[in-house]
């Protein structure tokens, strides 16, 4: 019977497998609803962070989306991850078929299976994890009575790659999506699912935020180029939009998720309650498609980011709380942020961070009001390029003495190790540009030293590949091979160690250029990919994420043997530069960017000159607002967090009573 516990058959193969307890549940501010709980027209959602357990559970958008669809009374959602090669083998032979973790329902009994794509890597372990339920992988077989597959996410912004297995697509916030698509559903059970599977899909492509596939065709010339994207002529009547436009939440205030954030019951990548403090960015920096794509900034009030942090603290019983965004420190009342929640937790266990912080917007106040509790890590900041040029080119507006300033005073703060992360293969980029990020790691350390008087100063530098993005002014630029990529590295690395006085100070960490490729492959794909993609799991591929599991040879033998014929390769997707005219295989969907303004400001990228953030200037038309109906919002607010009890006054006198 539908929506009944499989976990029978899953149990007696848990003891074969390693980490057996990411399959279990049960985790503290987990829900299992009935299956009835709406009746029989309630809307059941399978929501997929395709990626291992210990990645996907603490991952906001997933447990936001949990959350807001369990507080609905003819709604349920539950959560299922990737499973690793080891329980897959054994769920194939015993034919059990992807569970859900909360209340071990199949994945196939549900409405919807909804997954989030942060990173394109993810795309094979959703091949499996739709195997595995007895989904067909192809939206066009699917039957009647197949939930509908959706997926969302930073990745889906181009999604093309993914056309053929997927039925629907959200760019964008989820919260106010998926109760508008919850309700359409709802409506048409209620109404007796006329019209069937294709009913839905238009109801749903009608919105206007809903990107259905197969309603578009997509057109390709001799030379291998998009000619067209659009409405299938059967459908422009029916009322299906030539363009797909972004949601976007307005009012953080009004959904302040998670309420009740989960707690994992094995070991995760994040073991701390997060607050998103803001949503968007402004910065401009041209590689970064999150700031790109999430314009305009939106702010969560100072009074929200308080009872968010003492309602998750109360629920989940973290001792560290994150305060995320983009870049946590631009908050307009960041410093009143750190100093209330210092004052309100001084004298408890409970830590504070800034994952994300700007060398120009730190300040060692602030990072005082962070460490008030005694716990004191590395600090880490993002120069992104090793030169001055390579900065104005990617719009990093930080200078060397900017750093170097900034280090100085973390130095004199009692600091003792610094983090820098750097991107190597920058458009326009140089062995010169990246052979500066020795001098730049050597220059922290002497500044440590001569502000410290000690020599137990510590630097590591973090290189990642550049990997161009849709909807960036970069879409347009040339990747840099995976042998071009290594062979900088190389000699990046060679540069440090060969200075004795400073190569031992200098941890050195980077990845290879493979993985970039293959991100790059999928990020600016079209749907000819998709059957690279197919050919790769077929072949065994998953968990493309994980370098032990990655595999850049199979890649490459099975793109070559998917795309002969089509007169492209994987070199025509990566290192190939874009023209000014070209259609893009995502021009259909509206991120709210003008592409117009992408455009040129790819040309300023390329004479290296800088754009202000328009949060404290006048407008740059990049076609957000306008184009939205949205529009900046920012404080100050003027409001406290107090007064609010601080706990740790209120400690002491407790046990002053006590003792008395």
């Amino acid at each position: 019977m539908s929506g009944q516990s499989r976990f029978e058959e899953l149990e007696p193969l848990l003891e074969r497998v390693s980490k057996p307890i990411q399959y279990v549940g049960g985790e503290l501010n987990s829900q299992i609803k009935d299956w009835e709980c709406g009746g029989p027209d309630t809307v059941r959602w399978a929501l997929m962070y395709p990626d291992a357990y210990e990645i996907g559970l603490p991952n906001q958008g997933v447990m936001i989306l949990y959350e807001v669809l369990n507080e609905r009374g003819d709604a349920l959602a539950e959560r299922t991850y990737a499973v690793w090669p080891d329980l897959e083998a054994l769920m194939r032979e015993h034919e059990v078929p992807q569970l859900t973790v909360d209340g071990h329902r199949a994945v196939r009994d549900f409405d919807v299976f909804g997954l989030s794509f942060p990173t394109e890597l993810n795309y094979t372990n959703m091949l499996t994890a739709l195997d595995l339920a007895g989904i067909p992988l192809h939206a066009d077989d699917r039957r009647e009575d197949d939930p509908i597959v959706l997926i969302g996410g930073h990745a889906s912004f181009n999604p093309e790659p993914v056309a053929d297995f997927v039925d629907a697509v959200v760019i964008g916030d989820g919260e106010e999506a998926v109760i508008a698509i919850t309700d359409i559903l709802r409506d048409w059970k209620t109404q007796g699912r006329p019209g069937g599977r294709h009913e839905l899909l238009l109801r749903l492509a009608r919105t206007g935020g809903v990107y259905v596939p197969a309603f578009y065709t997509v057109d390709f010339d001799d030379a291998g180029f998009v000619a067209g994207i659009g409405v299938r002529d059967d459908l422009v009547a029916a009322g299906v939009p030539q363009t797909v436009s972004k949601h976007t939440v307005m009012d953080l205030d009004a959904w302040p998720y998670p309420k009740q954030p989960l707690v994992p019951l094995a070991e995760s990548v994040h073991e701390r309650m997060s607050v998103e403090i803001f949503r968007g960015c402004t910065r401009g920096c041209r590689f970064c498609q999150a700031g790109m794509i999430t314009r305009p900034v939106r702010e969560r009030s100072i009074t929200g980011i308080g009872e968010m942090v003492e309602r998750g603290l109360a629920a989940t019983g973290y001792e560290e709380v994150g305060l995320l965004s983009l870049s946590s420190a631009d908050h307009s009342e960041i410093a009143q942020i750190t100093k209330g929640l210092a004052d309100r937790y001084e004298g408890t266990q409970t830590g504070l961070s800034l994952p994300s912080t700007r060398v120009d917007a730190f300040n060692i106040d602030l990072a005082n009001e962070l460490t008030r509790n005694g716990r004191r890590s590395g600090l880490t900041f993002a120069p992104e390029g090793g030169s001055e040029r390579i900065r104005r080119v990617i719009n990093k507006m930080v200078s060397e003495e900017d750093l170097i300033r900034t280090v100085a005073a973390a130095y004199e703060a009692g600091w003792r190790q610094v983090k820098l992360y750097f991107m190597c293969g920058l458009p326009t980029e140089t062995d010169e540009d990246v052979l500066q990020i020795a001098d730049l790691a050597k220059r922290v350390i002497e500044t440590g030293r001569q502000i410290s008087g000690r020599r137990d100063i510590r630097c590591t530098v973090s290189i990642g590949g550049f990997v161009p993005k849709p909807h960036t002014p970069f879409q347009w630029a040339a990747q840099l091979s995976a042998a071009g990529t290594d062979d900088r590295l190389r000699k990046l690395r060679e540069a440090i160690r060969s200075d004795r006085g400073y190569g031992s100070a200098i941890g050195f960490r980077y990845h290879d250029g493979q993985p970039g490729i293959v991100e790059g492959l999928l990020s600016r794909g079209d749907r000819r990919v998709g059957r690279v993609i197919e050919a790769v799991w077929r072949d065994g591929g998953r968990f493309d994420g994980w370098s032990e599991h990655f595999s850049y040879e199979r890649w490459m033998r099975c793109a070559e043997s998917a795309l002969a014929g089509t007169g492209v390769d994987v070199d025509w997707y990566t290192t190939r530069e874009r023209a000014e005219d070209e259609i893009l295989p995502w021009d259909h969907l509206d991120s709210g960017l003008d592409k117009a303004w992408l455009w040129d400001d790819w040309q300023d990228a390329l004479d290296a000159r800088e754009q202000d953030d328009c949060r404290w200037t006048p407008c740059f038309d990049c076609g957000v607002c306008p184009q939205l109906g949205t529009q900046i919002e920012i404080g100050p607010t003027g409001k406290t967090l107090l007064p609010l009890t601080v706990l740790g006054s209120g400690r002491e006198e407790m046990l002053e009573a006590v003792s008395e």
